[in-house]
């Protein structure tokens, strides 16, 4: 007797690719269909073919048949007809098409595309025009409720319903209609169903029974409705919200569906009839390239390539040896033999044509810097000889596959390089490749705690409960997390919250568009993959990557990297300031300064290189050398982090340890490492040099290390010691080399990404150390629309005594340049100033000579451009400070100055020019400034701000550095704190967010901005009620209470207490402190101090601490204690110094 789900076979199924409205996953959907002995399954999201490739991939790992099909909208008007029905627009239907074979598939790829690109209107229509011409090689069920023939049987409209059927039977070959039934206990269903069967019985169309499944089992159907209040934003107790009517929408075994349509048994077979029409063989696969000409003189793709690379040989290695020549022609034998000479051509074309146009390139990214034939083409610019790289980890022969060439562009022109590749190949063969948002675990709980009503404060513990390792899940998090546990265990509304994140996550949630990733195909992209529209009106794959590269289509990374762009700008500077010319390709690898740099953790804009923690194992590392900066770039990740593989290394670089190797033969592979196995290319050439694998051999058991093969690795294990031992090597050296292999495989890092970046860290720190001017305006420039990095850098030209000069209309160009020894700002970073306004003020400035007045500057300015807006944002910025310092009169002046220039326009384009050219005596008629009194330092800076986005002539912070001094954390420093720590953090409210907690409580969350940067308060509803007037202040605060580190790790304060800065020196301070050098405090300088002492007495105790030049000696005072008011500490650091005086206390305490 066979199985039941033998029986049956799920033909309308939606995963969570039907986004925010499936609640099933691929490898789910799939799981069950093998687990109830289904033969075939299919999967029909909402107008995509988003998971096909993934469905098809599990299917078949699963011995299941795949069915590969969607739930297609249609409208019986024009899919080309952009109007609502209301505005007498057609609706649109739902229609269930399946693939039969592959020209289904293919025919379901075009309507797909089609509905995206041309028939989108809220949702991705196709119309009866399209249907049939696509119709080829596809089976079409009438689909839900919501179907073409259903909706006007439920309206008791049967001649429309015929009608409908008629016009998809026409469409459809014949017995490739099915009608298809629902049965989920509700009344409406078995209307339609009895509507449904008599149409079927009149035009003899078949029928066949579906469950709609949008969630695996029926105890899913509650998570199903919390994912709809997501997708819609709603609230679970909102009356008004979306819901489905019945909780049966689940994957259900065969048996529930033989029960459920006993009376209809054909509605069951006929699944299976479907099945079998189906052929079950798609076109994914092999290898789609475009077409890349050949120029006359050359006989194929391989032998241009071969040419190119000799001809680029000479440059490279002006005296290649043997060795050498033996690579190049292995590499290129390697590259013919698997046909991947026309993907070489691509790729180095139109990196030629980026540097033909003077747009920086990347020296390579990934393995692909092992290549040397990468490298004589120009594709890369690492010397994969000189820093042992190999071929193999980038180009296996042995286990073929498309390797990746990824290119680093300069992100402002990156877009050029697109274009490039768009006109040469045509934009139907080019798009953008689609990613997909997941809920993650933390993420998971914050979606569901919102629908459920969960206290935000509770949501917000309760996830960053969840450990923040890579990788980690909600399954994890409740085994290895005992507090979650506990919590989630002992509280019904959490374990509730639980299970239903536990059921969602890693859903997908949303469509966007690869930062980088691009698709090139041989012809029409919609002969091979399906598009998509974004939101944003971006063509994209529906595919992502990874079914891309499936599909056998070439996938390139277009990477913009913010780097080389400062690395290009600052060359520039260089020349334009110093008349030097600076060939980074050229710059020697062994300056000592710039190593000086490195190891003093002096990093802030070193790429890579700029991090608290990188900077800390910097000067922990010393490095002295190239592959130090290789190797940093490896080590600085979690794996050999926590595995005390850096301080093993740190300490054997600097003889604290022994550098010891199993055997001789290890030195020339490790040395570089001090004996540790540090990359990936080390495990291979491990493998090669005591194993006797082949390089090729020896990446596939890199792979299988790496992967934890366990099988692969015991067969591996067993050959590399045989092999080992027949090379003379002991046995117990070699099992134990093979253990070491594989212990650091874990943790081994690609070193030909390594080398590559390094140089561009080595880059950075070269010309920061050797042009730090030019190299940070360069980064200012880069970094303008980044408030956060753009304080970050100023204070670090603070930090260098680099001065930094104001913008000025006579002086500023668009970015930030270099004027003698200071820097001075672009009026790029103005806001509301856009670059034409800049560059008509240039043109004017280049034209006139330098503006006189703000009337001066307003009479040749293409006032298209430059409004009123733009030239207050420029006064406020104090970009007129040098022709008149008074902001509040030229602000006062700006209406009167624009529209005297738009008289003195005009009169010029009709020959009027004696207004303004003088009078008899010639002299100019400028009206006089508004007799306006300047606003207060404290307007000066508001307005400032509000156009810089920051601070630049003061801070409001900058006169209670002694009040600062009492907290214990800054913007800057907060995130290195730990979770849950006290803390006292100064600054000023920049802005707030006040919102309604779950128990209708307001809450607020607070921007606070320091000196350094800006940092986020919450607020909760006790401490926002008690502290919500001073939130309003424009004073200075200070917020004390915990590190709360969010789902994000970005460190935030849940604030107990905010006070005012100003009070908290009397409440804060427990020492007055003044240091000074011995010979500093003679009997006349001790005079001055007891008097300035005895004249603030106080509560407050006074240490001395006094530099003896050798050892620091501190003196308590017995006689003095004192108000460390304002007074005392002015007048004590006039007698000491500024510096000499400071406050010693914890705020955070």
């Amino acid at each position: 007797m066979s199985a039941p789900g033998a029986s049956f076979v799920h033909l309308h199924n939606h995963s969570d690719y039907s986004l925010l409205d499936g609640a099933l996953k691929v490898s789910d959907l799939v799981r069950r269909a093998a687990e109830e002995g289904m033969p075939a399954v299919a999967l029909t999201d909402h107008g995509n073919l988003f998971g096909a490739v993934h469905f098809l991939g599990a299917a078949r790992s699963a011995g299941v048949k795949p069915i590969v099909g969607c739930e297609a909208y249609l409208t019986f008007g024009s899919r080309l007809e952009k109007k609502t029905a209301r505005a007498g627009g057609e609706r649109t239907y739902h229609l269930v098409l399946l693939a039969k074979n592959a020209t289904g598939f293919r025919n379901l790829i075009k309507l797909t595309s089609s509905a995206y690109l041309e028939g989108f209107y809220y949702r991705p229509r196709i119309d009866p025009e399209i249907l049939a011409e696509r119709s080829e090689g596809l089976i079409c069920l009438t689909a839900c409720m919501q179907g073409p023939v259903t909706v006007p049987v439920l309206s008791g409209d049967e001649r429309t319903a015929l009608e409908r059927a008629g016009i998809l039977s026409e469409i459809f070959a014949k017995g490739h209609l099915f009608v298809e039934i629902q049965n989920h206990g509700l009344e409406a269903e078995e209307v339609a169903a009895r509507g449904l069967l008599g149409v079927a019985r009149r035009l003899d169309l078949p029928v066949v029974a579906t469950n709609d499944c949008h969630y695996l089992s029926q105890g899913h159907a509650d998570s199903h409705d919390v994912l709809l209040c997501i997708g819609t934003g709603k609230d679970r107790n909102d009356p008004n919200r979306l819901r489905y009517e019945t909780n049966r929408n689940h994957f259900a075994p065969a048996a529930e569906m033989l029960e459920l349509f006993r009376e209809t048994p054909e509605a069951l077979r006929n699944t299976l009839r479907i099945a079998e029409m189906v052929e079950g063989s798609t076109p994914i696969g092999g290898l789609h390239l475009p077409e890349f000409p050949v120029p006359e003189g050359h006989a194929d793709l391989d032998a241009y390539l071969e040419h190119l690379a000799w001809e680029g040989l000479p440059a490279r290695y002006p005296n290649a040896d043997e060795r050498l020549l033996e690579r190049v022609r292995y590499e290129l034998g390697v590259i013919r033999k698997v046909g991947y000479a026309g993907y070489f051509l691509i790729v180095r074309d139109f990196i030629q044509a980026a540097k033909e146009r003077a747009i920086p390139v990347g020296p390579g990214r990934g393995s692909a810097a092992g290549s040397i034939v990468s490298y004589l083409l120009g594709i890369t610019d690492v010397d994969p000889i000189r820093f042992s790289l190999l071929f193999e980890r980038f180009l296996n022969p042995e286990r073929v596959s498309l390797p990746d060439i990824d290119i680093d562009f300069c992100y402002e022109r990156r877009g050029e390089v697109i274009e490039y590749v768009v006109k040469k190949y045509g934009e139907r063969s080019v798009a953008q490749i689609i990613t997909f948002g997941t809920m993650a675990a933390r993420a998971a709980i914050r979606d569901v705690g919102r629908v459920l009503g969960v206290p935000y404060g509770e949501v917000d513990r309760l996830a960053k409960l969840v450990p923040s390792d890579l990788g980690m899940t909600l399954d994890k998090a409740f085994e290895t997390a005992p507090d979650l546990h506990k919590l989630v265990e002992e509280n019904a509304a959490y374990k509730e919250l639980w299970r239903h994140a536990q059921n969602l996550e890693g859903m997908s949630r949303h469509a966007s568009t690869h930062a980088a990733g691009v698709l090139i195909a041989p012809g029409d992209l919609t002969d091979y993959v399906p598009l998509y529209r974004t939101s944003t009106d971006e063509k994209t794959t529906q595919w992502d990557m990874k079914s891309c590269e499936k599909a056998g289509l070439l996938k390139i990374d277009f990477l913009g990297l913010r780097t080389l762009t400062v690395l290009h700008d600052a060359v520039r500077l260089i020349r334009e300031e110093r008349g030097a010319e600076i060939d980074l390709a050229a710059i020697p690898l062994d300056d000592a300064e710039t190593y000086k740099l490195l190891s003093a953790g002096n990093t802030v804009g070193v790429f890579q290189l700029e991090s608290s923690g990188m900077r800390d194992l910097l000067v922990r590392l010393q490095p002295s050398a190239f592959e130090d900066i290789i190797a940093v770039n490896a080590l600085f990740r979690p794996g050999p982090l926590g595995s005390g593989m850096v301080d093993d290394f740190i300490d054997r670089k600097h003889g604290r340890k022994k550098i010891v190797y199993l055997h001789p033969a290890l030195e020339p592979i490790l040395a570089d490492t001090y004996g540790v196995i540090l990359y990936q290319e080390q495990v291979m050439q491990i493998a090669n040099v005591m194993g006797g694998f082949s390089l090729a051999e020896a990446d596939i058991l890199r792979r299988a290390m790496g992967k934890k093969q366990k099988a692969e690795m015991a067969d591996n294990r067993t050959r590399f010691v045989e092999r080992a031992v027949g090379k003379g090597f002991a046995k117990s050296t070699a099992e134990k080399m093979f253990d070491l292999m594989a212990f650091f495989a874990g943790y081994g890092f690609n070193k030909s990404h390594s080398t590559a970046y390094a140089l561009l860290s080595y880059q950075t720190a070269y010309l920061k150390t050797r042009y730090p001017r030019e190299f940070l305006a360069a980064s200012l420039t880069s970094e303008m629309g980044d408030t956060d990095r753009v304080v970050i850098l100023i204070g670090e030209l603070q930090r260098l005594r680099i001065p930094l000069l104001p913008p000025d209309v006579n002086r500023s160009r668009v970015v930030f340049t270099c004027e003698g020894e200071a820097v001075r700002f672009g009026l790029g970073a103005v806001k509301n100033v856009g670059r034409a306004a800049i560059e008509s003020m240039l043109a004017a400035r280049e034209k006139g000579g330098p503006f006189r007045s703000i009337f001066h500057f307003c009479e040749d300015l293409d006032l298209r451009l430059v409004n009123k807006r733009v030239v207050e944002s420029l006064v406020h910025a104090g970009a007129f400070d040098s022709i008149e310092p008074n902001r509040a009169a030229l602000a006062q002046a700006a209406e009167n100055a624009l529209e005297r220039a738009g008289r003195h326009q005009g009169d010029v384009s009709r020959g009027q020019t004696l207004l303004f050219e003088g009078g008899a005596g010639g002299a100019e008629l400028e009206p006089p400034l508004p007799r306006t009194p300047p606003w207060n330092r404290r307007e000066t800076l508001e307005l400032e701000k509000a156009v810089m986005g920051f601070y630049v002539s003061g801070h409001p912070l900058a006169e209670h550095a002694d009040e600062i001094a009492l907290a214990n954390a800054t913007a800057a420093t907060l995130g290195r704190m730990r979770d849950g720590e006290k803390v006292a953090l100064a600054g000023i409210v920049a802005s707030q967010r006040k919102i309604l907690d779950r128990k209708g409580e307001p809450m607020a969350f607070v921007q606070v901005e320091d000196m350094t940067g800006v940092a986020e308060a919450i607020l909760f509803s006790r401490a926002y009620k008690k502290h919500a007037d001073l939130l309003a202040s424009p004073e200075p605060l200070l917020f004390r209470g915990t590190v709360s580190a969010g789902s994000d790790n970005a460190a935030k304060v849940a604030v107990e207490e905010v006070l005012l800065l100003r009070e908290c020196k009397a409440r804060f301070t427990r020492l007055l402190q003044i240091r000074a050098p011995v010979e500093a405090l003679g009997e006349e300088s001790l005079q001055s101090i007891r008097a300035i002492l005895g004249a603030h007495p106080g509560t407050v105790p006074v240490r001395i601490v006094v530099d003896t030049g050798e050892r620091l000696v501190e003196v308590r005072s017995r006689r003095f204690r004192v108000d460390p008011g304002e007074e005392l500490l002015v007048k004590l650091k006039e007698a000491v110094g500024e510096r000499n005086v400071s406050l010693v206390g914890d705020a955070a305490a």
